[in-house]
């Protein structure tokens, strides 16, 4: 080989390695991995999740909907870690708590929220300690009460499709419940979400009772209170939704609100098309 050529292909070599480098960089204001590599502690994360996915505490009707809800692929893109302190807001019937709080349980923490009505949910952490047993419930009384935990003590805050819910009533609160996530999290800290999606361009007012919820109105109110938006990932995009159903987003499955009618055609379709959006407090 003549030295001209080692020395270009050595050039090569080191742009190419630069460039990984700065690809697997956090934005700006994201907390950085102690004593790793992001890329490093990204593969951690999903080696780890996908042993948690398998393990026997999750229900086969759970695992799936793992096909529709890409937990692994979701909570890497959230920049999630085993050391985080993460808080789950309204976790309904656990289904990523199931993932979460195996995950976290000998090196992070988990908070989730809970209110005074939600004994289901209670009932299913005491059912299983070995899994649930360090779940930190914090009772809310929405939209009185928003106490998501200790000022500044989070690493990451998640919500999974409930949006449209603070939304939902004459009087919403989705303002005030930004405002507790973003008193919660660290300087630093990541606020992800995943939600039903509606059409581009949709009028909010026209949404109601829909499930679905405007993509850019989502990342405008959230930036309203202050966080930066990082990011946005289409893992859980689903072209086939035409939103467009007579019962909203519970026409699709799980829910299946329409019960037999046009169920075949619901089960084609899948769950809902979601947008996956991450926001980092500054």
């Amino acid at each position: 080989m003549k030295h001209g050529t080692f020395v270009l292909l050595a050039l090569c070599a080191g742009a190419v390695a630069c460039a990984t480098k700065h690809a697997d960089a956090p934005a700006p204001g994201t907390p950085t991995p102690p004593a790793t590599t992001t890329a490093a502690a990204s593969a951690d994360t999903e080696a780890k999740l996908r042993t948690v996915l398998a393990m026997p505490h999750r229900s086969e009707a759970n695992r799936q909907r793992d096909q529709y809800r890409h937990p692994v692929e979701t909570l890497s893109f959230f920049g999630l870690r085993d050391d985080m302190n993460v808080v789950e807001l309204w976790p309904g019937g656990g289904w990523y708590t199931e993932v979460l709080a195996p995950f976290l349980k000998d090196k992070g923490k988990l908070g989730v929220t809970n209110t005074v009505k939600g004994t289901k949910y209670s009932d299913m952490l005491k059912a299983k300690p070995e899994v649930f047993g360090k779940v930190d419930q914090r009772i809310i009384d929405p939209p009185k009460s928003l106490n998501f935990g200790p000022d500044g003590s989070a690493d990451l805050v998640v919500t999974f499709r409930n949006i449209h819910g603070w939304r939902a009533d004459d009087k919403p609160y989705d303002d005030k419940v930004y405002a507790a996530v973003y008193k919660v999290l660290k300087s630093g800290g990541t606020f992800g979400v995943e939600e039903h999606r509606a059409k581009p361009g949709a009028d909010p007012s026209e949404l109601k009772d829909t499930g679905y919820v405007s993509e850019d109105w989502v990342i405008k109110r959230v930036q309203e209170a202050g966080f930066r938006f990082a990011g946005k990932s289409e893992v859980n995009a689903n072209p086939k939704d035409t939103k467009d159903y007579p019962e909203g987003v519970w026409t699709l499955p799980p829910t299946l609100r329409l019960k037999d009618k046009d169920k075949d055609k619901y089960l084609a379709i899948g769950e809902s098309d979601r947008m996956t959006l991450k926001f980092v407090k500054p």
